[in-house]
This record gives C-alpha cells, structure tokens and sequence, in this order.
C-alpha cells in the first residue's frame, strides 16, 4: 500500500513537472514571436528612414550633394567610406562639437588621399610594366627606343607627317584590359589635330607612321598621361594605354 501511495506521489511530481515545463515553453515562444514582431517593426521604421524624397528640398540637396561628393572621390580612386563615420562628421560639425578641426581634417583628407593614390599608382604602373614586357615579345611588335610599341596592321604609302602639320585620323584608345575610354571610330568622325599637340606617344608613333597606316600602338605611361591621369578618372594615374590608330590625310 505504501509502495503504491510513493508511486502515485512521484507519477503525481512527474506529471507537474512536465506541464510546467510546457507552460514554460509556451511563454518563452510566445515572447520570442513578440520580439521578432517588434524587430521586424524596426527593420521597416528603419528601411523607411533611409528611403529618400527627392521631391523634398532638404533630402533633394543632401542627397544630391551625397551624389556630388561621391563622384568627386571615385575620381580620386576611393572606393567606400565609412557612412557611419561621415554621417557621424557632418552632424558633429552642425552642431559644433567636431572632434576634429578643419584644419587636422584637412590633413587628414589629403594623407589618406595620397596614400590610396600612391598604392593606385603603384598598382598601375606595375601592371603596364609586365603587360609591355611581355607584349615586346610578339613577334610583330616593335619596341622604339622610347619604348613605344607598335604593331602594323595596315602599311601606308603616303607621306610621313612632320612635327608642324596637322593630321587626320580615326583611333580607338583602351585601357590594358581592354576597356574603351575614347574613340572617334564610334562616334563616326575622325579626329584633327597637331602632331605636337598630343600625348608624347601619339607625337613619336605619327612621325613614324605614313598616311593610310593602322597601327596598333602601346604607349607606356610615361609617353601617356603619366601621374595625372586623365578623362575624369576613365584612365587611371600611371596607366599603359592602347591605341589602334589610322592616319587618313595630312591636313593642309
């Protein structure tokens, strides 16, 4: 009898136990579904927070000067920033407590853009240098002493241009990776200009080259655009350039 009375007790505990662990259980998935709701809120209070009205003349502004600023720092080869930290500066400053003097940020500003500008440069440069190095190699290029490297692909028989002549000529420039920045060929007109009024690697190649040549030519930086760069950012600081160039007349 005592047997079965400790039996019922401890059944009785067993089955008290389990339905406050359920109940338990219950509470705690319901809180969690609670919380998910208000995340979820939030995520949408902040989703819509950071959409824009450009119809609005404060956000149109800030987020037109947003574009502006941008544009300027893809130019000088910067590729993000932290919005946190930038926000957090513009603020800062509208309400006086900047942490840094315009002054220290200018500083700042022009290291940081060195810095990145001078790792740019240096990718660049060593980039061109192993493409010409290897370009040289092909059979039908040739390397001037200058280091300009061209290939015939159209012999000409017309005069040689001289340094005081004006010339015609359809051209297609791109990037060593093949990409375009300029080209009077898909704009449909060719390109007039002083022998001396371009690049230096343009200058040496149209001295050699006879009207009704097409050359593929490959300019290394320094007879390019150098460290400066050019086309708003289209050719990088430093970059060998390739150019398909066809000399159609001698302008008179």
């Amino acid at each position: 009898m005592k047997k079965s009375i400790l039996l019922i007790v401890m059944l009785f505990v067993a089955f008290t136990s389990v339905a406050q662990k359920k109940k338990d259980l219950i509470k705690e998935v319901a809180q969690l579904k609670a919380e998910a709701a208000e995340m979820q809120a939030s995520l949408a209070a902040m989703k819509k927070a950071q959409e824009v009205n450009l119809k609005d003349d404060l956000q149109g502004f800030s987020y037109a000067y947003g574009v502006s600023l941008g544009n300027n720092l893809k130019t000088l080869g910067i590729d993000s920033v932290s919005t946190n930290a930038f926000a957090a500066g513009v603020k800062d400053v509208m309400a006086g407590v900047e942490k840094l003097s315009v002054n220290e940020s200018q500083i700042k500003v022009q290291n940081t853009i060195q810095k990145i500008q001078e790792e740019i440069a240096k990718k660049q440069s060593e980039e061109g240098n192993q493409f010409l190095a290897e370009n040289g190699k092909r059979e039908n290029v040739i390397t001037t002493e200058s280091g300009l490297q061209y290939e015939i692909l159209k012999k000409g028989d017309g005069a040689i241009p001289k340094p005081n002549e004006k010339v015609k000529v359809h051209y297609t420039g791109t990037l060593i990776n093949g990409k375009v920045f300029d080209s009077s060929v898909e704009r449909g007109e060719p390109a007039v200009f002083g022998v001396t009024q371009v690049i230096k690697g343009w200058q040496e190649a149209l001295q050699l080259m006879p009207v009704g040549s097409k050359w593929k030519v490959f300019i290394p930086q320094n007879l390019a655009y150098g460290q400066r760069g050019a086309g708003g950012g289209m050719i990088p600081p430093y970059a060998a350039l390739v150019f398909e160039m066809e000399v159609l007349s001698i302008e008179k």
